[in-house]
């Protein structure tokens, strides 16, 4: 007799998402505390590491999750109807509490090097961990960032479903993690000035709470002492909406139909089976 395979859980995929976006954050936001307090490195440094953390992450998660490990992607999916709704907020509450975990260790690991850089803890090294319009450093305001992340969200939305929509006949699934790690190279390279391509609420707002509650009394501001957290989560949904939008318009309609579809495959077989 054949063996049933078992499916996951949705206390599994919550797993899964929490230790993708884990992987994803100790590389990201480790090598921006490796480059900024330590000075090691450069802007290449940054991009390549993150880079490679959503790679990994993916490769995490993607087998029991689909490996969204961005609230962005999970409200987009769910929005176009290709992702349940009822899944949505304990994706959204794993990939925060994943972002938020890896932040913490980040902070504990580099706590002499941040303490030496920035006794105060201040907008000094705030960057560290949380994105600021203009890199803290360049004359961008709110809504000049808040312009950067729909955009930039919407460029990450697109070449996802350009990459793992299998009707586009796109790279295996196994390969599909890689190359979308390059699109995160890529945008953080060509993207990464007016706002530091969160790109990633959880990515986001998970360290910026993890740097409030371990000595960042600023952290909720940006430079001009502005609200801003607000900024890299609402962004990235509009513009991870606006991606699957385009790319439905622009390339999905002219598609043939295939049974699979999409970043996550993987999540709707278990839904349906």
């Amino acid at each position: 007799m054949a063996r049933r395979t078992r499916l996951p859980t949705l206390a599994g995929e919550m797993a899964a998402e929490f230790a993708g976006t884990l992987i994803l954050i100790l590389f990201g936001v480790g090598v921006v505390a490796q480059v900024v307090a330590a000075e090691l490195g450069d802007h290449d440094s940054i991009a390549w590491a993150w880079g490679l953390g959503v790679t990994l992450g993916a490769y995490t998660a993607m087998r029991i999750s689909g490996a969204h490990l961005n609230p962005a992607i999970t409200i987009a999916l769910a929005v176009f109807r290709e992702f349940p709704w009822r899944k949505a907020a304990p994706y959204i509450v794993a990939q925060t509490l994943g972002a938020f975990v890896a932040a913490l260790l980040v902070r504990w690991n580099y706590s002499e090097v941040l303490a030496k850089f920035d006794p105060g803890h201040t907008i000094k090294s705030q960057g560290v961990f949380s994105t600021l319009p203009g890199n803290g450093e360049y004359p961008v305001g709110t809504w000049g960032a808040f312009r950067d992340q729909v955009i930039g969200t919407a460029i990450l939305l697109f070449l996802i479903l350009v990459l793992t929509d299998v009707r586009n006949h796109g790279p295996l699934s196994n390969l599909a993690p890689l190359l979308i790690g390059f699109v995160v190279v890529a945008i953080g390279m060509a993207w990464g000035t007016n706002a530091g391509y969160a790109i990633n609420p959880a990515r986001d707002f998970g360290p910026r709470l993890a740097q409030f509650l371990t000595g960042y009394e600023g952290a909720w501001r940006d430079q001009y002492g502005e609200l801003y957290f607000w900024v890299p989560i609402v962004g990235p949904i509009l513009g991870a909406i606006v991606g699957v939008a385009l790319y439905k318009v622009l390339i999905g309609r002219f598609l043939g139909d295939s049974e699979e579809k999409g970043p996550v495959a993987a999540t709707e077989s278990a839904e349906t089976s």
